[in-house]
Order: structure tokens, then C-alpha cells, then sequence
């Protein structure tokens, strides 16, 4: 290997460790209560270093946006690889629901929303972020309902608005609910994403 592969890797290292970190102090303190020296210590380097990465927490939050929607681009590609879309929408459903339900997950997102309803440059990464996402899921759905005559364009539209309003709300639920049933939940949440993808 390299030196410039070695210290390549070592940078996407680095960068992971400072994500993971922010991701753990944001979720448990919030973002306004998370200052850089707690989160450098969480990160287990400098401050200065840390700016070597990401010049502010804006930015932070911003390559977790990023991070996330890598997630659920990859999630979605493989069931548009799938030899049975509906199976494989179907059987990703209860993994969307336990990632939707961790109340880590749920307070770090909630966390950015929080801070996009009020921070311009976190409202700018979560809408650009939202808008491809949302074009994925649109294009998913016409995928699904191909050959099957039913290919009106507002009607895909808001099935994907739902599906994704669906899954988001997940997280406020298992906040609001902690105790929600998962076993009764996702039969029915497989269900409803079914009759949504199938128009």
C-alpha cells in the first residue's frame, strides 16, 4: 500500500470517528449544548484537528446528512436491483423500522430537524438532501408500478411524500411511544408500503 492510500484511509477514518462522535454527543445533548472541545474529546483528538476536518459543527451536521442519505440511497438501489421489488421493498421494511425506531437514531434526527427549522445552512443540506432522496423513491415507484397502467405522475408524487412521511414519523413515534408494539407494527407497515409503492 502507499503512503497515499495510507493516509487516505487514515482520513476517512479520522473522518468516521468525528461523525460517530458528533452523532452520540448531538443525539445525548443536543447540538447547541455539544461545544467543539466535547466533541473533540468524544473523537478522541484536538480541536485544531478537528477544524482540519470540518470547519464548524454546521458542517458536521451537514456531512451527517450526507452520511444518511448514503444509507438510504444504497437501501433503496438494492431493492431497485432486486429480481422482485415488492419482496425485497417488503422485506426491508422492518430494517427501516428498527433503524427509524432507535432512539439514538430518532434523537439525532429530530436533533437536525430541530436545528434546519432554524439554521439556514442545516435547512439547505437537509432540503438538497430530501430532494434527491425523494426523486430516488418517485423513480422506485414507477419502477414498480411499470406495466401495470398506472403511471400517473401526482400520484407516484405522493405516494413517495407518504411513504417517506411514513417512515420519518417512526422516529417521532418511538419517542413520543416508546413502548410501540413492533411485532403488530410492521405487518401493518409492510401493508401500507406495499399499497402505496402499487398505487
Amino acid at each position: 500500500m502507499s503512503q497515499i492510500e495510507t493516509e487516505a484511509d487514515r482520513s476517512v477514518l479520522r473522518r468516521r470517528q468525528i461523525l460517530d462522535a458528533a452523532a452520540a454527543c448531538f443525539a445525548r445533548d443536543g447540538f447547541h449544548a455539544t461545544s467543539i472541545a466535547a466533541l473533540s474529546k468524544a473523537a478522541g483528538m484536538s480541536p485544531g484537528h478537528l477544524y482540519h476536518f470540518f470547519t464548524n459543527k454546521e458542517a458536521i451536521i451537514g456531512a451527517l446528512i450526507e452520511r444518511k442519505l448514503e444509507r438510504s440511497l444504497n437501501l433503496i438501489q438494492h431493492c431497485a436491483d432486486a429480481e422482485d421489488l415488492f419482496q425485497a421493498l417488503v422485506e426491508r421494511v422492518e430494517l427501516g423500522f428498527q433503524e427509524k425506531t432507535n432512539l439514538d437514531n430518532a434523537a439525532l434526527e429530530l436533533e437536525i430537524l430541530a436545528e434546519a427549522a432554524r439554521n439556514p445552512q442545516v435547512a439547505a443540506s437537509l432540503h438538497a438532501a430530501d430532494q434527491i432522496k425523494r426523486a430516488r423513491i418517485i423513480e422506485l415507484i414507477r419502477q414498480a408500478r411499470r406495466g401495470r397502467g398506472q403511471m400517473d405522475e401526482s400520484s407516484i408524487a405522493a405516494a413517495a411524500e407518504l411513504l417517506m412521511a411514513l417512515f420519518d414519523g417512526l422516529a417521532v413515534r418511538a419517542i413520543s411511544h416508546p413502548g410501540l408494539d413492533r411485532a403488530a407494527l410492521i405487518p401493518s407497515l409492510q401493508r401500507a408500503v406495499a399499497t402505496l409503492i402499487s398505487g
